[in-house]
């Protein structure tokens, strides 16, 4: 898949905090992406967005052996000559689907060591994904969420609506590193507890998080979730996460106090090492237990090139699993 250059003002920034003007931008970086170019046969993020509904719409969907009880109006005769077997086309109707963001930004999610941070990151994944699903008919809305409290935007076909969606996020990571509030343990699953109020039936919900919290009562409310909806997780981290830089002395500070680490031990480098992997497959294991996509980003990668690579991966399987 090709990416086209993107203008450079449309480029989402880096930093240790979003940039408001940025994340608004986005809008416009959305339209640039091959993700848009593309057939909508082909197109990932409408293959993940349009209804799994099938009936007499406009989309083609695929052709499968003719049933009793399929309209005979619909029989592929092309296929049927050529299998001598009858089949029949099924299509995809025009069903637009309400496409609800859940975004981290909690104290874990305030870290980097390149480019930008974590929390940076998931803020800018879910306004691009926000501005796209809005450009291609959906209701879109979502949830913000820190160790401290969350906040609700109702999913809606409306520009308003995602700025609203963008300025919660904003607003969620200008508090990184200031918020005095007493914090809660369960605050991913809090947010997913939430989400099961807001969206019923056929939505379409991206959790966006470096999934620090995530345990079996995060498990058990995705799961629900998925029984009527397409869930995606988006794992974002950050390269010292998943291996300590090289062997040195360093001196790292969380904003207020500082502190010295050894790098050099390489036992602890390796136990650092694999306990972040053995995280990560656990809750990989887990989304593929119901059947959701789980994508990867890192916070030196190029932003675009990694959502539109990533849903080109999606879009792969997706055929994949039609034929």
């Amino acid at each position: 898949m090709q990416i086209r250059t993107i203008s450079s003002q449309h480029k989402p920034g880096g930093g240790a905090y979003t940039d408001l003007k940025a994340l608004t931008r986005l809008r416009y970086a959305a339209k640039e992406i091959d993700l848009l170019a593309i057939s909508k046969a082909v197109n990932p993020l409408s293959g993940l967005l349009t209804s799994n509904f099938h009936g007499r719409g406009i989309d083609f969907a695929e052709v499968r052996i003719y049933q009793p009880g399929d309209d005979v109006r619909t029989i592929d005769w092309r296929v049927t000559a050529r299998t001598q077997k009858p089949h029949t086309k099924l299509f995809q109707e025009e069903k637009e689907r309400p496409v609800l963001l859940i975004v981290d930004q909690s104290s874990s999610m305030f870290f980097g060591s390149r480019v930008t941070f974590k929390s940076v990151l998931a803020a800018q994944s879910a306004v691009l994904i926000a501005w796209t699903a809005l450009d291609g008919g959906d209701r879109v809305g979502g949830l913000v969420f820190s160790e401290h409290n969350h906040r609700e935007v109702r999913p809606r076909r409306s520009k308003h609506s995602v700025l609203r969606l963008v300025n919660e996020i904003d607003t969620y990571n200008h508090a990184l590193g200031k918020d005095t509030q007493p914090a809660t343990n369960d605050y991913l699953t809090g947010a997913l507890r939430s989400v099961r109020r807001v969206i019923k039936h056929g939505g379409v919900i991206f959790v966006i998080s470096d999934f620090q919290q995530f345990d079996s009562e995060t498990v058990l409310h995705l799961r629900q979730l998925a029984r009527h909806n397409d869930i995606v997780g988006i794992h974002i981290s950050d390269e010292m996460e998943r291996s300590l830089p090289t062997p040195d002395l360093y001196t790292i500070t969380d904003g207020t106090d500082r502190t010295r680490i050894n790098t050099a031990d390489p036992e602890h480098r390796a136990r650092y090492r694999d306990d972040f992997s053995l995280r990560l497959d656990f809750i990989r294991d887990e989304f593929k237990k119901i059947n959701a996509p789980f994508f990867e980003l890192q916070t030196h990668e190029p932003l675009i090139d990694s959502i539109a690579n990533k849903y080109s991966q999606y879009a792969h399987l997706k055929r994949q699993s039609i034929h």
